[in-house]
């Protein structure tokens, strides 16, 4: 049984129990939630400028499209504004800011009918997060910065929940990743071969659940969740964005949803800074989630090593 809570008042530790046991949260949007949307939205439409950026495929190539998009998510990524703005969110939400780890709130783009579906605006095929390498009680939060309509939205899978799906994830190592293909995502505009996690038996779609709210709004989940893009065929381009949260007591205990089927390597977590202070996790206990595991490439992404069209940046 899959449940959707519309504007819980459940304590956060109830909350992550339910939802690694696969229930979906959807807050209403909030004033600390309309603050992250307000600077994503000046970021965007500085970056567009004269250009409406919901409907900017229209009027430019797609090389001209990524040359725009490719430096703004690094730029909305490391602005020295976003890790208050999000701990104020997670603050509003309930969580203990002292317990509460977040990671950088990455801001994405899905434009319509196919015009970029690859590396910068990569439409995620079915999968889950855990398949990345990241941990099991990892919980995702997800926030449109403009209107959506279900035609370009994100898509849960209820029926993969307790149903294992046969995947690449065993091919994915984490420092790998960061070294090589987080930096070369906007090298990738026709096609994306970037080697990530993917089913490789036929993914029943449906039943599925799109969960729409108001630009602001939040759709929590667990990152053990099977999801996707949803194709977009809406005329306009899908801007969201999305962070990670971890516990630090679900983080000792190895706790979260059940693993039934990542063997991926290496971990997000260190990633992930306390929210009160900004401190990342011990290393020691960081290293239990390595344990056995091959250790190359890079720890943690560092955005100088991103290459877009012969220019170092931070995507």
């Amino acid at each position: 049984m899959h449940t959707v809570y519309f504007d819980s008042n459940a304590s956060d530790a109830l909350r992550r129990q339910q939802l690694y046991g696969g229930q979906l949260f959807v807050f209403s949007p909030r004033p600390s939630t309309r603050a992250l949307c307000e600077l994503a939205r000046q970021m965007i439409e500085e970056a567009f400028g004269s250009i409406d950026p919901l409907k900017a495929q229209y009027h430019m190539s797609v090389e001209e499209y990524v040359a725009i998009v490719a430096p703004l998510k690094p730029k909305f990524i490391h602005h020295p504004e976003t890790k208050r703005l999000i701990r104020n969110v997670l603050a509003d939400l309930g969580c203990d800011l002292e317990k509460t780890y977040q990671d950088v709130p990455r801001l994405r783009m899905v434009t319509s009918h196919g015009y970029l579906t690859s590396g910068v605006g990569y439409a995620h095929h079915p999968h889950r997060d855990t398949w990345y390498s990241a941990p099991m009680c990892q919980l995702n939060w997800w926030i449109p910065v403009y209107g959506i309509e279900s035609e370009c939205s994100m898509a849960f899978h209820p029926r993969y929940w307790n149903r294992p799906v046969r995947n690449s994830s065993d091919k994915f190592n984490y420092y790998r990743w960061n070294s090589e293909g987080r930096a070369q995502a906007a090298q990738h505009i026709k096609s994306d071969t970037r080697q990530q996690p993917k089913p490789l038996e036929e993914v029943e779609l449906e039943p599925q659940i799109r969960l729409i709210t108001e630009p602001g709004g939040i759709v929590l989940f667990s990152a053990a969740q099977l999801h996707s893009t949803v194709p977009n065929t809406s005329g306009f381009a899908r801007y969201s964005m999305d962070f990670r949260t971890v516990h630090y007591d679900d983080v000792v205990a190895k706790g979260g949803a059940a693993n039934i089927d990542s063997a991926c390597t290496g971990t997000s977590l260190r990633d992930f800074v306390r929210s009160s202070d900004l401190a990342q996790l011990p290393e020691e206990i960081v290293s239990l989630y390595d344990q056995g595991a091959p250790v190359e490439g890079a720890l943690v992404f560092r955005p100088e090593n991103a290459v877009v069209a012969g220019r170092t940046t931070g995507s």
